[in-house]
């Protein structure tokens, strides 16, 4: 796209829309390749409709307009001690809720929680002839009609534009954990992953960085319980707990994604945690990296724009 205008209004938004016949909203741009399409495409950045709307900690719901920065939202749930669970990436490179709807992006915390899709309630879009319709409600027992919203996660823009979006949140969690928990490949690694599903303990995320030499898994709860279920992870193999800060550091760095090489395409696949070591191995064969999430369902993929494979 050559031109790219940036509302500040819904008014203006619906001009926009109504002004060329092909256009394609997004947010801040922090994922580019989503938005690559032809010249003749008008371009609609939704980062001046920023604002939160109506917060409601009692009712652990809030509604912000599409382009309120994730980070900023964050800032405004920690003051009251809640978060959304599922871990928006990017949210440190300027990603915004809309953007984040759109792209159908979930973090590490999808393991437990869910994704995106499960937290949204409401939505507020402006479709490709102009008009402002709304789907959902704003209060979580809300059971009138489809659930359309979730309609619009992974859209990318080609359904309308998306103006105002309504979440639940959860209370934030009195104390987090990670274990850092050593494998020799990808197969063991899966192993952990089954022994992890077959459990008890219900951990929050559970994730294989691309150096593939360890298994994160991170428990949230009650402070006094943590240690005790951390020892019995521990007996899965010989690892042990990281240091707060430095366990913050790494689920930053995969929530960042700036494990990847610059200028490496992002993929992300659905799969089986049976197939992710012949995945690992395949990619590896092309110069990429591979990061596997949500205990091995989810793989992200980074390889080398220039090669037949990033083609």
């Amino acid at each position: 796209m050559k031109t790219v205008v940036t509302p500040a209004t819904t008014a203006e938004l619906i001009d926009a829309v109504r002004s060329a016949p092909r256009v394609l909203a997004f947010g801040a741009g922090t994922k580019p390749r989503l938005s690559q399409v032809d010249d003749d495409v008008l371009g609609i950045s939704t980062v001046k409709l920023s604002s939160l709307v109506e917060y409601e900690p009692d009712e652990y719901t809030f509604t912000a307009l599409a382009g309120t920065p994730l980070r900023d939202l964050a800032a405004v749930l920690a003051e009251k001690r809640q978060y959304l669970p599922f871990d928006p990436p990017l949210a440190a490179a300027g990603a915004t809720l809309g953007g984040t709807v759109a792209a159908g992006l979930s973090g590490p915390g999808r393991l437990r929680y869910g994704g995106v899709r499960d937290f949204i309630l409401g939505v507020r879009f402006i479709d490709g002839s102009g008009r402002s319709l709304r789907l959902g409600g704003k209060v979580v027992k809300n059971a009138a009609g489809f659930d359309l919203p979730k309609f619009l996660v992974g859209s990318l823009g080609r359904l309308g534009v998306i103006t105002e979006l309504t979440f639940k949140v959860f209370p934030r969690p009195a104390s987090t954990l990670t274990l850092r928990l050593p494998v020799s490949d990808p197969q063991q690694a899966v192993t952990l992953f089954e022994a992890l599903g077959s459990g008890r303990w219900e951990v929050e995320a559970a994730d294989l960085p691309p150096s593939a030499d360890a298994v994160y898994v991170r428990l949230a709860g009650p402070e006094g319980t943590l240690p005790l279920i951390a020892r019995e992870l521990l007996e899965l193999g010989s690892g042990h707990t990281l240091e707060p800060a430095v366990a913050t550091a790494f689920w930053d760095h995969l929530q960042a994604q700036t494990w990847r090489a610059p200028g490496n395409s992002l993929h992300k696949l659905a799969l089986r945690p049976r197939e992710a070591p012949a995945l690992v191995q395949q990619v590896a064969t092309m110069g990429g990296q591979v990061h596997l999430s949500s205990a091995g369902s989810l793989a992200w993929v980074a390889l080398p724009v220039d090669s037949e494979a990033g083609r």
